[in-house]
């Protein structure tokens, strides 16, 4: 029998994911998937999917186990911060040099900023590199830990908390850290979406979106229908809605569409092919093309 008195203690609520189980990608059109390909894949240093969106009207560049999905037409930039962990930002930071001759006349840029890389994308898209580090990552050593969206200041960030948890079934609330209060959502076991108040001025929604895939698919989905949310019924096992309201009164709180999809999605957990991007035609050793996405 256990000695229930000497049993070790644990924060059980620490495993809890809730509803959303995973943060399946960002959508930003791009004009020029040269200039995507310059940035994404040889700055980055991410993987093109080989697999599907091969062509030159899209291009779905692979993150450990989540994408951006970079449709060839107009630009649209995140209104926030896409976070990343890549293994090595001193490499990093070697291949943005690389690729600044390719990408002049943008709005590419580049600088270190305490132990993180702030990136800026040919069309303004702001992504922001972090090391591996297991205590604010976990296992993960290449990935999308967090998107963060800027808010107005004075922006319900309790509202928006509210919504992801009595609408999704997400775990979601409202924290504070040095830079100040923030609203947060669980999405999977790693990664998260994130809203911050700013005083900047902030564009119009230019129609950008984030996927997200939910255990219960068919209980927010009604909840959304009987507010009038629900902006398109995409198939059997997709449906996408555009506003954050509160719920109280469902107005508007913040836009930003989401692609919801359930687990029985085809594409669900599927697994993404990532390379190393520290291996050339002049380094090569057989075995260690492969990037490992996450820590032993």
């Amino acid at each position: 029998m256990n000695d229930m008195a000497t049993a070790p203690t644990f924060d059980r609520t620490a495993e809890d994911l809730g509803n959303i189980v995973e943060l399946g990608h960002v959508n930003v059109t791009v004009p020029d998937q040269l200039k995507a390909t310059a940035f994404y894949l040889m700055g980055l240093g991410l993987t093109r999917d080989p697999y599907l969106m091969a062509g030159i009207e899209n291009m779905w560049v692979n993150v450990g186990r989540g994408q951006f999905h970079l449709p060839t037409r107009g630009e649209q930039v995140v209104r926030g911060t896409t976070g990343l962990v890549v293994p090595d930002l001193e490499a990093l930071l070697r291949r943005l040099k690389g690729v600044e001759k390719h990408l002049e006349g943008t709005k590419f840029s580049y600088r270190e900023a305490g132990d993180v890389v702030e990136t800026v994308c040919p069309w303004g898209n702001r992504i922001r590199m972090h090391a591996p580090d297991p205590d604010k990552f976990g296992p993960m050593r290449l990935g999308m830990p967090f998107v963060e969206f800027d808010v107005p200041a004075g922006t319900n960030l309790e509202g928006i908390a509210r919504f992801y948890r009595e609408i999704f079934g997400g775990n979601a609330g409202v924290s504070s850290d040095e830079r100040g209060p923030y609203a947060w959502a669980q999405c999977s076991m790693e990664s998260q979406v994130t809203f911050r108040e700013t005083d900047a001025p902030l564009p119009e929604y230019d129609g950008h979106h984030i996927q997200i895939t939910l255990v219960d698919f068919s209980g927010p989905h009604k909840k959304l229908l009987e507010r009038g949310l629900i902006s398109e019924e995409s198939d059997q096992h997709q449906y996408r809605m555009l506003d954050i309201v509160d719920l109280d009164t469902n107005k508007p709180i913040f836009r930003i569409e989401h692609e919801v999809r359930s687990m029985k999605h085809p594409m669900f957990n599927r697994v993404f092919v990532n390379r190393n991007a520290d291996m050339t035609n002049r380094n090569f050793i057989p075995g260690y093309e492969v990037g490992i996405w996450a820590l032993s």
